[in-house]
């Protein structure tokens, strides 16, 4: 009891310091969990000797304000990951960010910080664990998150926790600190609800804690790793900021220094020096290491035991054995309808390629023929729920696998945090986002996006193809699985004439499509590329056909310079602000859409080869 109680001082002492030196942070968590972390280092298996271990046990923190707790324990553990690292906390080039960011600090499997995305991601992470498990009973790792009030109160965790009873993921368990603090005050202002009826409802089974009581804690820990079928949430009550003298349950911890004397103060009543800062006790850090021992063993035990051939097999991605699809030239066929032969070339040839829809899979064209539904197959099917859905492919990235998920391109406003973090983090995650334009129709401005290209084509590090045609889609596709970034599949409803070459290289994400006078260069993506063509014709323009427009954006001046030349037109059936960069003119959309035949109300924008021409003459 007595080395417990150190070794979680150990933890609050590091934590108040980081903030302190940083004059930046949140330590109210930190303290508040410190108690629970020193038990839940006995139990948990992680290996920070090799981090990417494929039976590691997941960890996530959904509450990325915590990483004052999160980098100590790292550092107590093992992981590459030193004291200096932790006097340097939320210093610019540090490994220790003011938020947790995926592939930047060993140990952090996601990135956290906008709230609700790590309960998401361990959803994600169980139903990885569970679909892969199938096929190799031997990865029987658990999936551990960590969250707040504050993640239970977005929606987001309502959306993937639902999914998590659904499916009775039982290696997943959710330890909720409910300390009752929020921001504001004390969360009751904004927060009534049952939080154990709620996950009850969800399929859960719900346990109670003290998240002060070292023994309460251990048989919980324990009891909820010896599942009964369901997926866990823990419910440990614990006070924010526990140990800070005069500063105990303060919602003025949350995200400020404790001050140089509560600090003192408090280090003087635990015992510990109060002259001295970032201390770590030899009895604690031997205590503590047995962490990375634990995990030395689990993975020669494991490597004993384990099919590793076939394991790196499944994970493997070899693109160079997928048959792709081929297509008629001239024939007319929707790009989210050539996506879908796509897909399934694809998955045919590289296992751990998967994903679905939010319910729009006959609409998205995203079922893979011949496979059953998850956990059982490859098919996923995310119900209406668009954020969680991209949180959950992001684990699904990280654990290993080629994700995809789809839904109308309208809609991509629902998952826009989740799709941020995947950029943020270069998931190699696949985005499949149909009904590009106002050729929706009848269904209206609603469902018509006009601003949503031009905003995703804004997120750095995210690739938005918008294919011209069925040929161009292959080709899109070759390019995109190159990329180490997630991708955007901005498809048509309406049927697309192909026009283009079956096989052009573009990683440049541009190529000119039609020669013509050099006086004048129409520039287009997706659908408007067929219109294009056709005022092309009676004009004796050029045509750029640019199907990544963020490609392109990466290109030397000397490769752009070959593409636009004389007056440059830029023809897209979206805002288009984007197209300024190289156009001198744009034709788009100022308004939103409106309903009636697909045709039709393409016509009334202006989407037609006279209206163009006479634009282009005056």
């Amino acid at each position: 009891m007595e080395l417990r109680k150190k070794m979680a001082d150990t933890i609050r002492f590091l934590a108040a310091d980081m903030v302190q030196k940083a004059n930046s942070g949140h330590p109210g968590a930190a303290l508040g969990l410190a108690d629970v972390m020193t038990v839940f280092s006995e139990i948990v298996n992680v290996t920070p000797h090799n981090p990417d271990f494929v039976n590691r046990d997941r960890v996530v923190f959904s509450g990325g304000h915590a990483t004052p707790l999160i980098y100590s324990l790292l550092h107590l553990w093992g992981y590459d990951l030193s004291l200096e690292d932790l006097k340097n906390f939320r210093q610019l080039g540090s490994k220790t960010p003011g938020h947790p960011e995926y592939g930047h600090t060993p140990g952090i499997e996601v990135t956290t910080g906008p709230l609700g995305q790590g309960v998401a991601n361990a959803v994600g992470f169980a139903m990885a664990k569970k679909f892969v498990s199938k096929k190799f009973p031997e990865i029987d790792h658990k999936v551990w998150c960590f969250c707040g009030d504050g993640d239970l109160e977005e929606g987001i965790s309502y959306e993937a926790c639902s999914l998590a009873g659904k499916h009775k993921l039982e290696d997943l368990i959710i330890i909720y600190d409910s300390n009752n603090i929020s921001i504001e005050g004390e969360v009751t202002i904004a927060f009534e609800e049952d939080v154990r009826e709620r996950f009850e409802s969800q399929g859960f089974r719900v346990l109670e804690m003290n998240g002060h009581d070292y023994e309460d804690i251990e048989n919980k820990l324990k009891e909820a790793k010896n599942s009964d079928g369901r997926p866990t949430l823990i419910i440990a009550k614990t006070v924010i900021a526990r140990g800070a003298v005069g500063l105990e349950g303060s919602e003025k911890t949350h995200g400020a220094p404790l001050g140089e004397d509560v600090i003192k103060k408090s280090k003087e009543a635990a015992g510990f020096d109060p002259e001295k800062t970032f201390v770590v006790p030899d009895d604690v850090l031997v205590r503590f290491r047995c962490v990375k021992e634990r995990g030395e063993l689990l993975e020669a035990e494991f490597n004993k035991q384990a099919n590793l051939g076939e394991i790196k097999a499944f994970f493997e991605k070899d693109f160079s054995k997928i048959e792709w699809p081929e297509f008629e030239e001239g024939a007319s066929i929707a790009t989210r309808k050539s996506n879908g032969e796509i897909l399934n070339a694809i998955a045919k040839a590289v296992p751990s390629f998967l994903g679905g829809s939010a319910d729009l899979a006959p609409s998205n064209n995203t079922t893979l023929k011949g496979e059953d539904d998850f956990p059982h197959g490859r098919n996923i099917h995310f119900g209406i729920r668009e954020h969680a859905m991209a949180a959950i492919t992001n684990a699904f990235s990280a654990y290993g696998f080629l994700p995809f998920a789809a839904t109308f391109l309208v809609f991509s406003d629902y998952l826009r945090g989740a799709l941020r973090i995947a950029a943020l983090s270069s998931h190699k995650n696949y985005w499949i986002f149909t009904h590009d334009s106002i050729v929706v129709g009848e269904d209206g401005p609603t469902h018509e996006p006009v601003e949503h290209i031009t905003s995703l084509r804004a997120v750095p590090n995210l690739y938005v193809f918008r294919p011209a045609d069925a040929n161009e889609n292959v080709n899109s596709w070759k390019a995109a699985l190159n990329i180490d970034a997630p991708v955007v599949f901005a498809l048509s409803r309406q049927g697309l004439r192909n026009i283009t070459p079956k096989d052009i290289d573009l990683s440049k994400g541009a190529y000119v499509l039609r020669e013509g006078n050099a006086d004048i260069t129409l520039v287009a993506s997706g659908s408007e590329v067929n219109l294009a063509v056709e005022v092309a014709k009676r004009l004796e323009a050029r045509v750029v056909s640019v199907p990544c427009f963020d490609l392109l954006d990466e290109q030397s001046d000397e490769f752009k310079k070959s593409l636009f030349k004389g007056r440059v037109i830029a023809i897209e059936a979206n805002r288009g602000f984007e197209w300024y960069k190289y156009a001198d003119e744009v034709i788009g959309m100022d308004t939103f859409g409106a309903s009636g035949k697909g045709s039709e109300v393409y016509k009334h924008f202006g989407f037609d080869a006279d209206a163009i021409i006479k634009r282009i003459e005056k």
